[in-house]
């Protein structure tokens, strides 16, 4: 019996022993692979970027989304706003008094604006106006977008939130300036290899710079398939020192 219990008892341990090297071989392959997705992120960009929201709808996750909404905007009140006059620092009063004019980030315009209730009513961004939308009809190409405000697409949507006769001809001047401009900004950014844009890419909006960077790319990646460099996998320098690390440790 005592035999046959040690025997038992062997063939568990290497059962055991065999789990036991396959779990951390598991765990090796986990982290190699875990090395290298996040060093080819690294190799690239210092964070995984989150897209912008589409039109009216923002993604919290986003850090242009995020300084969109802080982008400050005119409004007047409507009503009184009690014990908030410290909030005006060129006023003494206790109050923020009925018709105050004061300008407010968008997220709080956002969520102060009520339709059945009037709390505050928000005045356009001279740039939206009908003075500077018969500009970009005219040669959207001239205006330095960055320069009026570098959400201009986006922050032109999120004022259709608020309602206002002008919204149809803002949207219709968001559309076509950006048709406007899209050809000029795209065929730039396919006849700029290996050339100084930084004067160009300064005078583009968030948004226009995102589609530069991206036909930058395109361009980059046809050179290297021209060249015959596309098809070449090479591992991350991550996981190259931590192949170095492992043969230094195994080494007596």
């Amino acid at each position: 019996m005592s035999w046959r219990q040690n025997s038992k008892a062997e063939v568990k341990r290497k059962q055991q022993k065999k789990t036991e090297v396959s779990s951390r071989c598991f765990a090796v392959v986990c982290c190699c692979l875990l090395l290298f997705v996040v060093g080819a992120q690294m190799d690239t960009q210092s964070y995984f970027p989150v897209q912008a929201g589409v039109g009216m709808e923002e993604n919290f996750l986003s850090l242009d989304d995020i300084l969109l909404s802080h982008e400050r905007l005119p409004v007047r009140t409507e009503c009184t706003f009690p014990r908030l006059g410290y909030l005006e620092k060129s006023s003494d009063a206790h109050d923020i008094a009925e018709g105050s004019k004061m300008e407010l980030p968008l997220w709080l315009s956002k969520g102060l604006y009520e339709r059945k209730r009037r709390v505050l009513s928000v005045e356009l961004p001279k740039v939206y106006r009908e003075g500077w939308r018969t500009v970009f009809n005219a040669d959207p190409n001239v205006v330095d977008l960055h320069k009026m405000g570098p959400y201009y697409y986006s922050l032109g949507s999120q004022m259709l939130h608020f309602d206002s006769p002008e919204n149809p001809d803002i949207a219709e001047t968001l559309l076509q300036t950006f048709i406007g401009r899209f050809r000029r900004t795209m065929d730039s950014s396919q006849n700029a290899y290996n050339e100084d844009t930084s004067a160009l890419v300064e005078r583009l909006d968030s948004l226009e710079k995102g589609l530069f960077r991206s036909g930058q790319s395109g361009l980059n990646g046809f050179q290297s398939w021209e060249k015959g460099q596309a098809t070449q996998i090479t591992a991350s320098s991550l996981v190259l020192n931590y192949r170095k690390r492992k043969i230094n440790d195994l080494q007596p």
